[in-house]
């Protein structure tokens, strides 16, 4: 494995840069980078400290700057230092002003303004920490999306996944012998989703996870011949409910939430809530 020193440098909270770099390293066997992340640089003092570190250990380097001024030194630095560095919006940025015919706001942070999506995301995820594991199911009627699925199936990441993009979401275990909430029943607003996993990738991450407790005995948790019942189970109530499945053997939590995104948006089209 090749390690290489990568910068995120940005005036913000650093997200889009760190996204977009990690998007493009994946691309890429046998690499393994050493994130240098800055966020919020809005001065000239924070900027030269940031040069300091890439002046320590040379690297790639990859920004979201609107200041000129910032950005001319940040790259007259990495011309001397002869090292890549990269814009990830200025390209883009331009490209929309001369489509638009419209002028380019220098302002820092401005994707982050306080406006109605902004609640509407916190107050989503507000809901997902209140709804995880199956608490308060009375009022899951006020949900966008329920997820339900056997453990480590990644529900509750996925469901603070959704919230970020403003989704309201709940998530419920599907446990052998143990029946769920009656209210899931019940619900019509709602869109419900069962994720499933193979068997043998359930186990292994199940194993993971007791190994991180420092708990490695064997149990009905881990046991192969009951989890592949559980997942056998699982299948079986989605279909006979007629829930949609998404099956998260081999997908990140991105790829499932943009699945069941999805999933939402064409249920909208097709005129459902």
């Amino acid at each position: 494995m090749s390690e290489f020193h990568l910068y995120l440098i940005s005036d913000s909270t650093g997200e889009t840069v760190q996204s977009v770099s990690r998007a493009c390293v994946a691309q890429f066997d046998d690499v393994e980078p050493v994130e240098h992340l800055w966020n919020m640089v809005r001065n000239v003092r924070q900027m030269d400290m940031v040069i300091d570190d890439i002046r320590s250990n040379p690297g790639f380097v990859l920004y979201t700057l609107v200041d000129s001024d910032l950005r001319g030194r940040l790259q007259a630095a990495c011309r001397e230092l002869q090292v890549p560095c990269v814009s990830v919006l200025q390209p883009i940025m331009a490209a929309f002003g001369g489509y638009l015919k419209s002028e380019i706001h220098a302002q820092p942070g401005r994707q982050h303004a306080l406006d109605s999506e902004y609640y509407a995301r916190i107050e989503a995820m507000d809901f997902a920490m209140t709804h995880d594991d199956g608490q308060t199911p009375w009022n899951l009627g006020e949900a966008d999306v329920i997820v339900v699925g056997v453990s480590r199936t990644s529900k509750t990441p996925t469901c603070i996944y959704l919230a970020n993009r403003g989704i309201k979401a709940a998530n419920i275990p599907v446990i052998l012998g143990m029946e769920l909430p009656k209210e899931l029943f019940e619900v019509s607003g709602p869109m419900i989703v069962g994720l499933t996993k193979e068997p043998r990738s359930l186990v292994q991450v199940r194993r993971n996870r007791l190994r991180m407790l420092n708990e490695e005995s064997e149990t009905d948790y881990t046991d192969p011949e009951t989890v592949n019942e559980e997942v056998k189970f699982a299948k079986r109530l989605y279909s006979n409910q007629g829930w949609p499945e998404i099956d998260v053997t081999r997908r990140s939590i991105e790829e499932t939430a943009a699945a069941i995104m999805a999933l939402r948006a064409q249920r909208q089209e097709d005129g459902g809530t």
